[in-house]
């Protein structure tokens, strides 16, 4: 009897300081994709991103024209050639197709490293600044309250305009 006394009251007291260090822990939210998308270096980054990207697509669609043009030529003077000549146009029709693809590939997977390198510090910074407001305001935890982020009630303190002040915008 006496070791159910000392195990309910152990029990107790375990159950009263976990309360008591969880209600202490301090939360709070932030939308990170609305603070991101809000940078000024964000926007810089995405207008970037599309200038390169009309970039790629004016050089692909000169590259289908040419191809093109040169698939009609071709059909237009299939007649007047040899076979071996009509043979040498089908390969060198097919080695541009070939380019073309190669060209297309080259220009995705180019877009996709400069928006890594374009986005990274972005992402750096913000994260470095919520830690910094969060630090500075004394929260233990800050949640990403973005749609589908795992937040179901964001009840808390919204860190979105210390973080915008402590980046300067």
């Amino acid at each position: 009897m006496k070791h159910l006394k000392t195990l309910v009251l152990v029990a107790i007291l375990f159950v009263g300081t976990t309360s008591l260090a969880t209600a202490q822990s301090k939360i709070a939210h932030i939308n990170t994709t609305e603070l991101v998308q809000s940078m000024p270096a964000m926007k810089a980054a995405q207008a970037e991103i599309e200038k390169l990207s009309k970039t790629y697509d004016a050089q692909y669609k000169d590259n289908v024209t040419e191809l093109q043009n040169k698939v009609t030529q071709y059909r237009a003077e299939v007649d007047t050639k040899t076979e071996e000549e009509n043979t040498k146009r089908a390969q060198e029709v097919q080695q541009m197709e070939q380019s073309i693809r190669e060209f297309q590939a080259g220009a995705q997977e180019d877009l996709g490293k400069k928006e890594a390198a374009l986005l990274k510090p972005i992402f750096e910074k913000a994260k470095a600044a919520i830690q910094a407001v969060a630090k500075a305001q004394g929260y233990e935890y800050v949640l990403d309250s973005t749609q589908g982020g795992g937040v179901l009630v964001a009840d808390g303190k919204d860190l979105l305009a210390d973080v915008k002040k402590e980046l300067g915008f």
